[in-house]
């Protein structure tokens, strides 16, 4: 069975639907097998439900047996088909494991993201394009930015107000006709230069109520006339292609909207969980290498006739360190499973966020320690590499904004349940 479901996954287009994007028949069989019903799973995969119907059909032909009894509103599983999804399911987590890992090897040197086109702000892009755009977005954006032929950028932040409250937005867009002009001031906005589009968050509804519904996204083809790079930000660290725009009476079609008028908190929060797990798959391979150059260190330097490495203050650190890593895999892979599973993940993703920005630094920190003045040196990639890690707890949310929801959560949870359970990762062992 596992040979079988393997040849498959490898096989993109067995039995493709015309309405439906490149996803194997697995694909379409977990999500309906998952949910109970082809509509859901259709709605999951942003696809029709006659192509999740004619999915499923082709799967139950190649298997040479029914996995659904169907039902007059829903679809359940057959014996057959409950232990089916057992395997397909424990394939996927394999698979899911997989691409942490791949992630994570890729980031261990500055260019492994880009070549794999897995680097931010594109990455997250992908996925904000896959679930919110049209079929014609999808074909205009989604499609070059997945084959590497263009890149992209996210413009949200901006200098006049705080980052973590984006109903605060002070970018307006005012509709004229069957167009939107929009002005406004962002920064930090990285991938700028070079990018073919923005996703461009704007206030089109600022007395809307909730305020969480008055910010719209926008798909801005660039360059364009009306949005001007001022700068990119020189940083600690340098140069990172992290941009100044200012927006000058930008005109951009109604088509434009992406994700639906009033949507732009909700699809920027719904681009924000996958994209911090994917900087914390990236940190992850940061740190490893980190704790590797800090034991090899320890290792061949000598000190009193011993190896650094025999002395109990430096095993500390590696064993801290060690403990760290385990904690923030763990904490990732059960942060994507959640959200895999269309589970609540905020807290989760919280955690990670969080537990692995502040492991990084004080693995990368640690490892400078061990190397002495070579490690306070340019000589060795450490140097580098704590001056980017000091942003990790800045970006996609700082610390403090993820430790209030974590507390927020956990009060919540004691008060309603008696216990914090359902706010410390909601399973049981």
């Amino acid at each position: 069975m596992d040979e079988m479901i393997s040849s498959m996954l490898e096989d993109a287009t067995m039995a493709q639907d015309r309405d439906l994007p490149p996803l194997t028949a697995l694909n379409v069989f977990y999500a309906a097998g998952t949910t109970g019903s082809f509509q859901e799973a259709a709605r999951r995969l942003a696809v029709t439900p006659s192509a999740v119907s004619h999915q499923v059909r082709a799967l139950e032909r190649f298997l040479g047996t029914p996995l659904f009894v169907r039902e007059a509103r829903r679809v359940r599983l057959n014996a057959e088909g409950r232990a089916f999804l057992r395997v397909v399911g424990s394939a996927f987590m394999r698979i899911g494991s997989a691409a942490d890992q791949l992630r994570a090897e890729a980031a261990r040197t500055t260019f492994g993201p880009f070549i794999l086109n897995a680097q931010a702000p594109d990455e997250g892009n992908q996925h904000t394009l896959l679930h919110h755009a049209n079929d014609e977005q999808k074909e205009n954006y989604l499609r070059p930015l997945l084959e590497g032929r263009v890149r992209s950028c996210f413009a949200m932040t901006e200098p006049e107000v705080a980052g973590s409250d984006p109903t605060g937005i002070r970018t307006m867009a005012v509709q004229d006709g069957d167009e939107w002009v929009v002005n406004g001031h962002k920064w930090f906005i990285s991938g700028a230069k070079g990018a073919t589009f923005a996703i461009l968050i704007a206030k089109t509804d600022p007395d809307a109520d909730p305020p969480q519904a008055s910010n719209t996204a926008f798909l801005v083809d660039l360059p364009a006339e009306g949005w001007e790079i001022v700068r990119d930000i020189d940083t600690m660290a340098g140069h990172g292609n992290h941009c100044e725009i200012r927006i000058t009476d930008l005109r951009v079609p109604s088509s434009a909207i992406l994700g639906g008028r009033g949507n732009g908190h909700l699809l920027g929060q719904a681009r924000l969980g996958p994209a911090r797990l994917a900087h914390c798959m990236r940190w992850i391979g940061q740190t490893e290498l980190a704790l590797e150059m800090l034991v090899k260190r320890a290792e061949e330097r000598q000190l009193h006739g011993a190896p650094l490495a025999d002395k109990q203050a430096i095993q500390w650190m590696m064993a801290d360190s060690a403990m760290e890593l385990y904690a923030a895999k763990l904490m990732v892979l059960h942060a994507a499973y959640k959200i895999e599973h269309e589970q609540p993940f905020r807290q989760e993703v919280s955690f990670a966020k969080h537990h692995v920005a502040n492991m990084l630094w004080n693995v990368v920190d640690r490892a400078i320690q061990v190397h002495g003045a070579l490690g306070y040196s340019t000589d060795t990639p450490l140097e580098r590499m704590l001056k980017h890690a000091r942003s990790a707890r800045l970006v996609d949310g700082a610390d403090e904004v993820h430790q209030a929801l974590i507390a927020r959560n956990v009060r919540a949870a004691v008060a309603s349940d008696g216990h914090a359970r359902a706010a410390t990762g909601d399973f049981d062992f």
